[in-house]
């Protein structure tokens, strides 16, 4: 029965004040007395108590309560403006998705250098061919040089009087022996020198780029080494090397900054290739079945990939 009066009066309680009709106890109960019909003198207390808090912290509510001004009773955490909900924006996103790839560390003689971890928004990616594709019809007609070129009529080197006159021979008319149907005449319609370039979007070359590293990750062709330092710039050496890795033809070494004895040592070998990190491009990786990074390297390409791309 308490619980059930306590119920009623909160609840009376609350649309009274919600009204905004309450300024004192007395007229506080009135209007518990004209809804309950009945209160007892401690309930009254208890609410006129709870009433009287209620409506001095009313009127002081157009203002906010500084620190200084309560004299610190007023907790100055509940003062932040930052949500203490997080925004729903940043809830589930793909970066949260990702997971990072733990790889062991060797070098040329096969020791072990410890372990690296590999961003996972970086090595490992939803694999996309498509992506790949653009990318690289994007490298190919972008190499290209362009410097093809053919002669038209006003180019070819030959005389501009007619062959012979419009009617009566029983020919066909002819204007000019630098026409394309002659022999050593011009080309109607040929090439010209232009680029073949076109736009890509600079989004899609970096995910290009990721999704090359992460199918040499995925399948077991992706190395880390400690470093490229060699002792000697002896091609024979390098011809080891390579000749001990399992399943490894061709081999695609990427470096910060390449030593000068490396370059010498696999410049006269075919399938090894070396690249710096910055060059390093969706159209090698493929080329490569085998993708050897160093530490150096693999830091670079990852700070890369995060740096905000420029519009």
């Amino acid at each position: 029965m308490a619980l059930s009066v306590s119920r009623r009066l909160l609840r009376s309680f609350g649309s009274v004040l919600a009204s905004g009709r309450c300024d004192s106890p007395s007229s506080l109960y009135q209007s518990l007395h004209a809804s309950l019909g009945v209160v007892s003198s401690e309930e009254f207390s208890a609410v006129s108590k709870a009433g009287s808090s209620f409506l001095a912290n009313r009127r002081l509510s157009t203002s906010i309560p500084s620190p200084e001004s309560s004299g610190g009773a007023f907790p100055s955490n509940l003062l932040s403006a930052k949500p203490v909900v997080a925004s729903e924006s940043n809830i589930g996103t793909r970066k949260g998705l990702y997971q990072d790839l733990v790889i062991p560390v060797t070098n040329f003689h096969n020791e072990d250098k410890g372990f690296t971890v590999l961003a996972g928004d970086v090595f490992d990616v939803p694999i996309r061919k498509d992506i790949i594709h653009r990318v690289v019809l994007w490298q190919l007609a972008k190499r290209q040089q362009g410097t093809h070129s053919t002669k038209t009529i006003s180019e070819v080197s030959g005389t501009g009087r007619k062959p012979w006159n419009q009617k009566g021979t029983g020919r066909a008319r002819q204007g000019s022996l630098r026409s394309p149907q002659f022999r050593g005449g011009s080309t109607m319609h040929g090439p010209k020198p232009r680029s073949h370039a076109f736009k890509l979007n600079k989004k899609v070359r970096r995910l290009g780029l990721k999704i090359a590293l992460t199918a040499r990750a995925a399948e077991g062709k992706l190395l880390i080494f400690d470093d490229f330092e060699v002792p000697t710039h002896k091609t024979k050496n390098i011809a080891n090397y390579v000749q001990q890795m399992e399943d490894s033809k061709k081999l695609l070494l990427v470096d910060g900054i390449l030593p000068e004895k490396l370059k010498l040592a696999t410049q006269n070998l075919h399938y090894v290739n070396v690249l710096p990190a910055v060059g390093l491009n969706v159209y090698s990786i493929l080329q490569h079945d085998t993708l050897v990074m160093s530490r150096t390297a693999v830091n670079e390409i990852v700070e890369r990939m995060h740096t905000p791309i420029k519009r």
